[in-house]
């Protein structure tokens, strides 16, 4: 590892950190102060819910939704939160190797005395560093409106305790994988693309899934891996489809460091 790329990798993306986490903060700021007008009406949505089909009512995470109850309503926008920082972790795993060769310094960086692993170590710290500030943005933001807006209703903390804790493997997936991706792909002109593609890409696979009774395509998705409905309901994981995004971690890293030793990276001259 080298501190000095580290530290120069942490201030650059660091405003983009800020942006993603007051963002994602005002979002479920917004969602979770609306719990009071839903639960207010909660047993006219919950019967209304109750006639759609279940496939429609899977696809969107909300089989089984008690809209009455706070962690109920929560898990329902917390999908869109994974949405956000799916195309975050996504966007910094993407970005994280092909901003160099993009912009034509990857070979000047390379002339420096620090071998390839210790630059690509220093280039994930940095990153973890970052997605770090979002989780504990989420995670007080998350305790703080819920507790602000709950009103009377109680909820179990375990639950809510496993639910948040969820966002950091999930992240890590998506920085793996867009990591690994950015390194098979000869150059990458712009990472949006790629992220926005990735993360709901594997949206889309866990809302057809559900609609289509699909299994297989639940070992794809992380979405379906941490299901915050699921979570929220049975106050624990799916241990098998979280052992598969832990193993695609692994994998995609190990995979990471093998591809980058390996790359041939263009040099500007």
């Amino acid at each position: 590892m080298s501190t000095n790329i580290l530290k120069q990798e942490f201030k650059m993306g660091l405003r983009s950190v800020v942006t993603w986490s007051v963002s994602v903060a005002a979002l479920i700021m917004v969602f979770v102060s609306l719990f009071s007008s839903f639960a207010q009406d909660a047993a006219l949505l919950n019967e209304m819910m109750s006639n759609f089909p279940d496939e429609l009512l899977a696809a969107f995470g909300m089989s089984g939704v008690d809209l009455s109850t706070i962690l109920g309503y929560f898990s329902l926008a917390f999908l869109f939160v994974q949405v956000c920082l799916a195309i975050q972790a996504a966007n910094y795993g993407f970005s994280m190797v092909s901003v160099e060769e993009r912009e034509w310094t990857a070979d000047f960086l390379l002339t420096k005395p620090v071998g390839r692993r210790q630059i690509l170590t220093s280039k994930l710290l940095a990153a973890l560093g970052g997605l770090l500030i979002t989780d504990i943005v989420v995670w007080t933001s998350s305790l703080l409106f819920i507790n602000l807006f709950k009103g009377d209703a109680g909820y179990e903390a375990r639950s809510l305790l496993l639910l948040l804790l969820s966002i950091v493997p999930f992240q890590l997936v998506f920085l793996a994988v867009g990591l690994v991706i950015s390194l098979l792909v000869r150059r990458i002109r712009s990472v949006t693309p790629y992220a926005m593609a990735l993360a709901f890409g594997m949206y889309v696979l866990s809302a057809f899934g559900d609609m289509l009774g699909d299994v297989a395509l639940e070992k794809i998705t992380p979405f379906k891996h941490f299901e915050p409905n699921y979570i929220v309901q049975h106050a624990a994981y799916d241990v098998p489809l979280v052992l598969i995004s832990l193993s695609a971690i692994v994998i995609s890293l190990l995979g990471s460091y093998i591809l980058y030793a390996r790359r041939d990276i263009p040099s500007a001259v």
